[in-house]
């Protein structure tokens, strides 16, 4: 029997956030303890891990109360989120005034309806919403202008901001309407799952990296990442996955399978996105979080990850 079936899920998802405060603590000290070491002298690593560890403070606390407030804060979250990220991928692709009317819709009419419909549950339509309507619509406004000077990339570039920055990550909060007979109200536990696993992914990866990287996998892409960074990460991120099978409905090799699933898609949701900035001659897509770029620097394995483990459930447990 499934310890969570035993505890309330509110209760699971106490000992959790005190978990991490619990890691955070143990990491701030590691960083306390190399400042003081390495002193003026101390490596941009050093810096960098530092960054990290304050940002992370702030995400943790964010979405602590976020699911302390229940879905519709988590689901608002989740669309400021998506906002901000949407802003940075405009920001850094030229648009012409002929892309006005595409953009306005883009920013106020498909990006709150989208969150509005998981909000209503309506899963027929948020699901085809954007990849249908908002496919066909955005080009249909950006034609009255009559600007025909690179008008599949400009397009192009529209759509592709919307259905990444939003409709990708429309999906995570978008858990917490499943219905999982085998976990009644233990919701809000399968969107802690998926975001602890994408974001202990790319931290143990940047560990093992830093550690012990020698192979490149994309250098042109992601200089950071090597061979023995992504196994080193995807192999510890998959147990500590499968570890936390008493928060969820799954069996223990079924989390570390899901899991698996969620780093694999994750890594190559960072590196599609990180193609796509240094295509616009870009390091981040922003600099909203020190050390961690922008919004859509911290999203961008949700993106790929989040579409997937949604269906995965929603097919195999509901």
């Amino acid at each position: 029997m499934h310890l969570s079936l035993r505890m309330p899920p509110a209760v699971i998802m106490v000992w959790l956030f005190a978990g991490l405060v619990l890691l955070l603590t143990f990491a701030s000290g590691i960083g306390y303890a190399l400042n003081r070491r390495y002193g003026t002298q101390r490596s941009a690593v050093v810096d960098n891990l530092n960054a990290r560890i304050r940002a992370w403070w702030w995400m943790v606390g964010i979405l602590g109360l976020a699911f302390a407030f229940g879905q519709y804060v988590t689901l608002a979250l989740f669309a400021v989120a998506s906002f901000f990220a949407l802003r940075e991928f405009i920001s850094l692709t030229p648009t012409k005034a002929g892309d006005h009317a595409a953009l306005v819709a883009t920013f106020y009419v498909m990006l709150p309806l989208q969150y509005l419909l998981i909000g209503s549950h309506w899963y027929g339509l948020f699901v085809i919403l954007i990849p249908v309507y908002g496919f066909l619509l955005l080009p249909m406004l950006s034609t009255i202008a009559g600007d025909t000077q690179s008008f599949l990339e400009r397009a192009s570039k529209i759509q592709w901001a919307l259905m990444i920055t939003v409709y990708c990550v429309s999906y995570a909060p978008a858990l917490l309407m499943l219905k999982i007979p085998s976990a009644p109200g233990g919701n809000a536990l399968l969107l802690f799952f998926l975001i602890f696993v994408v974001q202990v992914s790319d931290v143990l990866q940047y560990v093992f990296g830093k550690m012990f990287g020698k192979i490149k996998i994309a250098p042109t892409l992601s200089p950071s990442k090597t061979v023995e960074g992504f196994i080193g990460g995807a192999l510890s991120a998959t147990a500590l996955g499968a570890s936390l099978w008493w928060a969820t409905p799954f069996r223990p090799w079924q989390a570390g399978l899901i899991a698996a699933i969620i780093v694999v898609m994750g890594f190559f949701g960072g590196l599609v996105l990180s193609a796509v900035k240094r295509s616009l001659g870009a390091k981040d897509w922003g600099s909203m979080i020190e050390g961690h770029g922008g919004a859509l620097d911290r999203l961008d394995s949700v993106v790929f990850s989040a579409p997937v483990f949604f269906h995965i459930v929603r097919f195999f447990w509901t």
